[in-house]
């Protein structure tokens, strides 16, 4: 039998609400800031994220694999709006048709010197996407059952060499790609919070 889609979306939005995301501080203004949106579909009955794989024009984190969002803007409204804003403009999803289902701890992304807020979005699928070849080299959709952590959380951390330096952190691979960096943290955390076995 086919999962509910509308039920599991509730049961995220319900489990996101009752987690206060911790925010990271920054009186001082050392930061950038910058929204990301965790764009969760289901495709023939299982659970996906949707990424983005960078190209390697943009100036932050080229050729990584990452989730739609960018800079917050002074016209923005609030950092949910740089979002949906971003979203649009890189990949073509249109604000209308993104349900936001709650946000997420903050992350810091230290090469680029941003404070990351991630928001959780449910969207439709199919969609007709159109993306921004300067920012965007491809559309990537990955099952939530690779993020699983709860067998051994550190078992998925692993070292990473990129621009001539090494990082060690959480790294999931899926078919040729891997997600690492803040987009795994931001990943890690999520599962953690609305239940490693709710969507898999």
């Amino acid at each position: 039998m086919m999962p509910d889609k509308r039920k599991l979306s509730e049961k995220i939005k319900e489990h996101l609400s009752e987690a206060q995301p911790k925010k990271i501080p920054d009186d001082n203004i050392l930061y950038r800031h910058a929204g990301v949106l965790i764009p969760l579909f289901m495709e023939d009955g299982i659970w996906k994220v949707l990424f983005t794989k960078r190209t390697d024009n943009v100036t932050h984190h080229k050729g990584q694999i990452s989730f739609p969002g960018g800079s917050v803007d002074e016209k923005d409204s609030s950092i949910e709006d740089a979002v949906l804003r971003e979203a649009d403009e890189e990949i073509g999803l249109k604000k209308k048709d993104v349900e936001i289902l709650g946000r997420i701890d903050d992350v810091t992304a230290l090469v680029s010197n941003f404070i990351l807020h991630p928001y959780v979005g449910f969207i439709p699928c199919p969609y007709n996407f159109i993306i921004n070849r300067g920012e965007v080299e491809r559309l990537i959709k990955v099952p939530l059952k690779v993020f699983n952590n709860a067998g051994n959380p550190e078992s998925k951390k692993r070292y990473i060499k990129y621009d001539r330096q090494v990082y060690y952190g959480f790294v999931y691979e899926y078919e040729s790609d891997l997600i690492w960096g803040a987009t795994a943290r931001i990943m890690a955390n999520f599962m953690k919070v609305v239940g490693n076995n709710l969507l898999l």
